[in-house]
Formats: structure tokens, C-alpha cells, sequence
């Protein structure tokens, strides 16, 4: 059951002032971030293309079976499976699997705080803030300090997990004939489950108090009414599989591939794919990382612009009707001025990293607004001409 703590706290329209004008400084630097960080992704993208159409050009398939001299430095490409010599071992809990990589997930049954705060408007510029405050019981795999909470006071939490996740990887790991280096072994997905079915492996310290629950351990009374403290524990592992991979050959190892265009290739698909494959999903992965860091640089700009645009809002919530009306008007500047920020430095970006597609585009843009312009003029109705009658001679 989950408890609740309502509190209420007011602000005056002066320390919202206040706070409003000292945000701006926040929001000049998230302003000055954007600007960078967008024309820095424009010359990342670039770069990346380069590297994996340079790639492309030069990667030779070649067999894992056998180390090829012929073709030590060449970017190869090789698909096989994935394969170890041994189990991997958790030795805390004595389960052991054939893998490429052990995972133990433990989460611990505890109190966990969450907070709503919903604000309202006052009459004079201030506010009223009603924050609810809520705790309940649930499973976390992170430690949750009850010292941290707003009422720690029947909501405590253990000092520590008695238990933490935990990563077992393989020291070797081959492709054929071939050691894979750790990044691509960090890179190998796919966790099947390992389930539990017998305690006779655990420590003898654990196993008076552990229980099969789930295909996993359990710590404590009963898994139908957990209590804090309690833990469970579940164990999956990466298999031996099949994998593809680009690199540069090295003896018998895997090297990144530095290119001409100042880029490094390391490439892993699961499964059997073609190398032209593997290129053409790094191009559409580099194209949406490109346009997710444009994303981040719009957010961050807006968000700045508004920061700094806000003490007109706040001045204007002494009405709360004209404070919304205020506020309207700064979120759609902050947006429209986001917008036009992002696209010049996008802009100057593609101009000063592909000179003649940016040169290219903005003539485009131009004559396109300069048609779209005379259009809009052309279309434009002409006054209507007002006749005056004339004036009749007086009779006779």
C-alpha cells in the first residue's frame, strides 16, 4: 500500500522575478551550447559518410578460417560464429554457463519516494505549488537511500544491497582463427535465459535461505508477500552465435580501420549479412544520429531562448489570463527563433564542410523565395477604382 504527503508551498511574484532573471544566464549557455554542438554533428555526419563510403570501396570478404598474410592491414570482412573455450562461472551464487557473456540481475524490494508538483497561478504574479509526495513498496535494482526521502520515518531501506548486478565476460572470444578484440565482444547481443534449477550449487551460507522462484533465487520468507530487504536474483548469458564483423586483420586479431577521411571502422552485425549490407545500415544509422543531434541542438536552443525570454512572462502573470497569453507568445518565439538558429547553423555547417552542396542549397532557397515573393506580389488585388459621379447642373 502506498502512502502520501501532501505539501504546500507559496512564492511571491518578486522571488519568481528574481528567479527569472537569474535563469537567463542558464539560458544564454544552453543558447551558446546549441550552436556548437549543431555545427560540430554537421561535420560528424560528413566525416562518418566519408569514412563508411571509403569503406565500402576497399572492404575485401575474406574466410575466418584461416589468417590470410596477404591481407594483414586490409578493412576485411568475415562472418562465423562467435565462440568460447569454457564456462563462465558466477562464483557467488555457483551458476555457470558456456557463454559469451553471464549477466546476474538482482533487485532488492524496497520503498521508493516519488514526487508530482502541480503549480497554479495566483492573482499579484505568485504561485502556489501542491507537491504529493508518494512512497511505495516495489523492486529496484538500484539502492534507493531512505536517508534521502522527505519522511524517511517508516519508509526505511537497507544501507546496501546484499546483492548487485553483475557482468561476467569472456576473456577470449573467437571468429574462427580469429581473437575478437573487446569492442566488438561488448557489441555481441542476444541474452537468453538461465534458469535455476537447483539449489545444490549455491554456497552453503545462501542455501538455508534461498528458495527457487521464477526460474531465478529468492532471499528471503516468502515471494508471495515480499518484504523489504528481500532479493531476488535472475541470470541470463549471451550464447555462442553468429556474428559479421568489418575490421582491419592484424596477426590474428581485429584492429578499427582508420580511413583517409579521418574516420575508424569497426563494424559488427549480428547474424550472417553481406558487407554492402553492413555498409548501407551505418550510412542509415549515421543518417539518424544525425537528425536526433538536431533534435538535441533545436531543444537546447528553445530552451534557452525561453529561459532568457521568461521575466516577461512571469511580469505578466500579475494577470494569470494575460501571464498565459505572455506566455504563448514567448514559447512560440522561443520556437520560431530556435527554428531559424538551427537551420543557419546547419547551413553554415554544410558551407563550410561541403562547400559546393551548401552553396547549392542556399541559391536554391533563395530563388525559391525570391519566385515565391514576386508570386505573392503578382497575386496581391488591385484597389478598386472608385468612380465619382458627376455633379448634375442645377435647373433652370
Amino acid at each position: 500500500m502506498a502512502d502520501q504527503f501532501v505539501e504546500r508551498s507559496r512564492e511571491g511574484w518578486g522571488s519568481r522575478l528574481g528567479n527569472a532573471f537569474g535563469g537567463i544566464v542558464a539560458g544564454i549557455v544552453l543558447t551558446l551550447i546549441s550552436f556548437p554542438l549543431l555545427f560540430w554533428n554537421e561535420g560528424r555526419a560528413v566525416k562518418r559518410y566519408q569514412t563508411l563510403e571509403e569503406g565500402s570501396g576497399v572492404v575485401i570478404s575474406v574466410s575466418s578460417d584461416k589468417v590470410d598474410p596477404a591481407l594483414e592491414g586490409k578493412l576485411v570482412h568475415m562472418t562465423g560464429r562467435a565462440e568460447v573455450s569454457g564456462d563462465l562461472r558466477d562464483e557467488e551464487f555457483g551458476v555457470s554457463a558456456e557463454a559469451i557473456k553471464l549477466r546476474r540481475e538482482a533487485e532488492m524490494y524496497q520503498w521508493i519516494e516519488s514526487k508530482q508538483t502541480e503549480t497554479k497561478n495566483k492573482v499579484g504574479g505568485g504561485t502556489e505549488k501542491v507537491t504529493t509526495t508518494t512512497y511505495e513498496k516495489t523492486w529496484s535494482p538500484t539502492l534507493k537511500k531512505s536517508s534521502n526521502f522527505g519522511q524517511p520515518a517508516g519508509h526505511e531501506n537497507p544501507d546496501s544491497m546484499p546483492y548487485e548486478s553483475k557482468n561476467i565476460v569472456a576473456d577470449r572470444v573467437s571468429l574462427g582463427v580469429f581473437k575478437l578484440p573487446g569492442f566488438f565482444i561488448e557489441q555481441i547481443k542476444g541474452d537468453a535465459d538461465i534458469p535455476v534449477t537447483s539449489l545444490e550449487t549455491l554456497p552453503e551460507a545462501l542455501r538455508a535461505q534461498a528458495k527457487l522462484h521464477n526460474g531465478g533465487i529468492y532471499l528471503g520468507n516468502d515471494p508471495a508477500a515480499p518484504a523489504v530487504g528481500d532479493v531476488r536474483v535472475d541470470f541470463s548469458a549471451v550464447l555462442p552465435t553468429e556474428i559479421s564483423v568489418v575490421a582491419k586483420q592484424s596477426g590474428d586479431t581485429l584492429e578499427k580501420y582508420h580511413t583517409a577521411a579521418g574516420g575508424q571502422l569497426e563494424i559488427l552485425a549480428m547474424g550472417s549479412e553481406s558487407a554492402e549490407s553492413m555498409f548501407e545500415a551505418e550510412q542509415v544509422a549515421n543518417k539518424s544520429l544525425t537528425w536526433i543531434l538536431r533534435g538535441v541542438g533545436f531543444v537546447l536552443m528553445a530552451i534557452g531562448l525561453g529561459l532568457v525570454a521568461r521575466p516577461l512572462k512571469v511580469m505578466a502573470d500579475v494577470l494569470p489570463i494575460a501571464g498565459r497569453v505572455v506566455g504563448a507568445g514567448v514559447g512560440f518565439f522561443a520556437f520560431a527563433l530556435a527554428a531559424i538558429g538551427s537551420s543557419i547553423t546547419i547551413a553554415a555547417a554544410w558551407i563550410f564542410y561541403r562547400p559546393l552542396i551548401g552553396i547549392s542549397v542556399l541559391v536554391i532557397t533563395g530563388l525559391f523565395l525570391f519566385w515565391l515573393i514576386k508570386r505573392l506580389r503578382k497575386a496581391k488585388p488591385e484597389e478598386p477604382e472608385i468612380s465619382v459621379p458627376a455633379e448634375s447642373p442645377p435647373p433652370l
